[in-house]
């Protein structure tokens, strides 16, 4: 005989409405009890009858994660996370990628719409694309990054204050010509945008005039296309003494190009990314860069989420994930 809910509880010591909760993640539970219910689950061989589930309670059990590319070491690590911690809560994550077409983007909220998912955590990149727009009927929906709107809740890094501060930091030995690799021409990214900003904010703290020949424009953040870019740069423009790149990943072709051309990191320039990722931290020079608590980002886009299936109409929120400037080996000295 196939094991039940009710079978799972009387193992657990709890009630089948403890386990409900434990599988769909809705309502908060401590972790002793969790391990029980989870323990039950195990030895029974337990398996939830989803779409019975389904026609009971709205929900299908399952929320979707999209994010613009999948390829990145940052997207693996945040998709880790949130499917690290939704498995915890009882949710099933679907991955998708959008490849920062919003096309794709309103294929998933009609999908999520149509409760064939019960929620959507969505990466979007450009404010004017965006599937979250006036007028659009938005499912339980939270939206990670830099896009800002009022419609959605958020979880996001204050790009602005982040890129400012790491400008700061390269200029702390005195460096004045920082040059930045990503910043946005056509479209444009809403995170290129607001580092850019964040730069010549902080291009104005110190008394340095903006110089519009040390923006070097990369619309894909990639090791490769930073590669490319920054080896166009150079064969037309003198080296800086500073090197802020908007990405980890796009840090790393650069160190590539470089170390290519006998050029000393941190002597002859500094060179700095943004996000943490692990292969920068085991880069040659190890890379200075913006941290934050990707698990944290998970944790509070899961919150967000199933507070929002519980209550439709509440209002907006927006939750600010800290950030430290972390130095390491190529920028010091």
């Amino acid at each position: 005989m196939r094991a039940t809910v009710k079978d799972v509880a009387r193992r657990a010591g709890v009630s089948p409405k403890t386990v409900s909760n434990v599988m769909n993640g809705i309502v908060p539970v401590s972790g002793a009890t969790r391990s029980k219910v989870e323990q039950a689950i195990l030895e029974l061989d337990y398996v939830p009858n989803l779409s019975a589930r389904g026609l009971r309670n709205g929900r299908s059990g399952v929320i979707a994660l999209a994010l613009p590319d999948l390829g990145t070491p940052y997207s693996a690590e945040i998709a880790h996370h949130i499917v690290e911690v939704a498995h915890e809560q009882g949710w099933i994550v679907q991955l998708e990628e959008t490849g920062s077409d919003p096309h794709r983007e309103h294929e998933l909220m009609v999908r999520a719409r149509s409760n064939l998912i019960d929620g959507l955590i969505l990466n979007p990149v450009v404010l004017d694309e965006s599937a979250v727009q006036v007028g659009v009927a938005l499912p339980p929906v939270v939206l990670l990054g830099e896009v800002t709107q009022k419609l959605a809740d958020r979880v996001h890094v204050d790009s602005v204050g982040a890129a400012r501060d790491m400008t700061l930091a390269l200029a702390k030995s005195g460096r004045r010509r920082i040059a930045v690799l990503g910043t946005a021409q056509g479209r444009g990214s809403a995170a290129a945008i607001q580092r850019t900003q964040g730069y010549e904010e902080a291009l104005g703290i110190l008394g340095i005039d903006r110089d519009d020949s040390l923006l070097i424009p990369c619309e894909k953040w990639t090791p490769q296309t930073a590669a490319d870019a920054l080896t166009d740069y150079l064969d037309s423009h003198p080296v800086p003494e500073a090197l802020f790149c908007f990405t980890d990943s796009m840090a790393i072709g650069a160190l590539s190009v470089l170390w290519k051309r006998g050029l000393r990191i941190p002597d002859d320039l500094a060179v700095a990314g943004f996000d943490d990722i692990a292969d920068g931290r085991y880069a040659v020079p190890s890379l200075t860069t913006v941290s934050f608590d990707k698990r944290k980002i998970a944790s509070e886009a899961l919150r967000l989420l199933t507070e929002r299936m519980a209550d439709r109409g509440r209002e907006q929120r927006v939750v600010s994930i800290d950030y430290t400037v972390v130095e390491r080996d190529s920028s010091r000295g």
